[in-house]
């Protein structure tokens, strides 16, 4: 359990980066993180970070397949983090 939840801080934390670097690139009209990657990282455990990244930086906010993804992508977690635990850890 404690390496989940090292894992899911991780994770967090490196999504978040990564969208404020992207935001930041998108500025200074460098090269991109590709949205694949972004939603990518989301759907490995750092929806958290994408969300707050989001807002943070304002970042990807008018995109519908973030807008939507993102919290369908964190009630997919937080599904399979309940299935998981009844079944496993219960």
């Amino acid at each position: 359990m404690k390496v989940f939840g090292i894992y899911m801080l991780a994770i967090n934390f490196i999504t978040w980066i990564a969208y404020g670097v992207d935001k930041y690139k998108a500025k200074h009209n460098h090269w991109r993180i590709p949205e694949r990657t972004l939603i990518g990282m989301a759907a490995l455990g750092g929806f958290i970070g994408a969300f707050v990244g989001m807002q943070t930086f304002r970042h990807k906010t008018k995109h519908l397949k973030f807008v939507i993804g993102i919290p369908v992508i964190a009630v997919l977690w937080i599904l399979a983090t309940i299935i998981i635990y009844n079944i496993y850890i219960k």
